[in-house]
């Protein structure tokens, strides 16, 4: 059996942001609705629970990965999508400035 292969130019569609939600159950439920309507494959989500404070989270996409990590200290929360989809990246970027219960900072 062969294979053919398709050369690919490389390229990371990134958006990353500061919102002022730091609640892990918020972050989890709405960036998931996210991924999901614009139609990210998800490999696999992994969260952690820092002991003193802080979540981080992350959901490994068949387009590369979505990180979160809260800073309540600061109020704030770090928001990072890197795609090789840009027109996923872009439909992505449209529902984050849409979202009412989430403040961009």
């Amino acid at each position: 059996m062969s294979t053919i292969y398709k050369h690919t130019e490389a390229h990371i569609y990134s958006h990353k942001f500061w919102t002022d939600c730091t609640e892990p159950q918020e972050l989890r439920e709405t960036f998931e609705r996210f991924l999901t309507e614009v139609d990210f494959t998800i490999v696999l989500f992994n969260e952690h629970h820092f002991t003193e404070q802080g979540y981080t989270c992350f959901w490994l996409l068949g387009e590369s990965h979505l990180a979160i990590h809260t800073f309540p200290e600061s109020s704030k929360s770090y928001v990072e999508l890197s795609s090789c989809n840009k027109a996923k990246r872009d439909l992505f970027v449209l529902k984050v400035n849409a979202q009412k219960n989430i403040s961009i900072a």
